[in-house]
């Protein structure tokens, strides 16, 4: 099997930019929304999902309106949950706290809060659920980080490396199966 293309694209520049944006529904500015579609025109797809939050969906319908398909959305693919200090920018949370969080978000995650691992699960389950054909996902980088995780075997500490900017796009190879696996083939940041 030749495998499918999966493009993932995180959401524009948000009007909360600066702050760790995890559950909470904060828009993307105008901008931001035409960075995506900008970032997605001359993609081959034939499907189009996105998370359910707005920053992520407004800019997945602006992409289905310029490309002829529907959206779909899953809440699946949503950023991590930063519990607390959703909405809070860095340098608002506690120092020791946030490092220990960086070190090894499994086991010093954000109070009230998702843990690396169930974002990685969240996300596996959600590729899983995609049909094998050429599909472009509107998310997170967060989200962006775990697919890479999950299809490519890195760990935390080495999805940290890739720049994931707003409207970046991350363009993977995709071999489904009961053990999913992924090549990188492209990543426009």
């Amino acid at each position: 099997m030749s495998g499918y293309l999966l493009h993932l694209l995180r959401h524009g520049e948000p009007e909360a930019a600066g702050r760790l944006l995890g559950h909470g529904d904060w828009p993307s500015t105008a901008s931001g929304i035409a960075a995506c579609v900008d970032r997605a025109k001359g993609l081959a797809i034939d499907a189009l999902w996105s998370s359910d939050l707005s920053r992520a969906a407004l800019a997945g319908e602006a992409i289905g309106a310029a490309a002829g398909l529907p959206l779909l959305t899953d809440p699946r693919w949503r950023e991590l949950d930063f519990g607390a200090w959703d909405g809070l920018a860095v340098a608002d949370i506690d120092a020791a706290a946030m490092a220990a969080f960086w070190d090894d978000p499994d086991t010093a995650p954000p109070p009230g809060g998702e843990r690396w691992s169930a974002l990685v699960a969240r996300v596996t389950a959600a590729i899983a659920a995609l049909p094998p054909q050429p599909t472009l996902v509107v998310t997170h980088g967060g989200a962006m980080r775990a697919a890479l995780a999950a299809l490519c075997g890195f760990n935390a500490a080495q999805v940290w490396a890739f720049d994931l900017s707003y409207a970046a796009l991350l363009s993977l190879r995709v071999w489904p199966g009961e053990r999913p696996a992924a090549q990188i083939v492209g990543l426009r940041a």
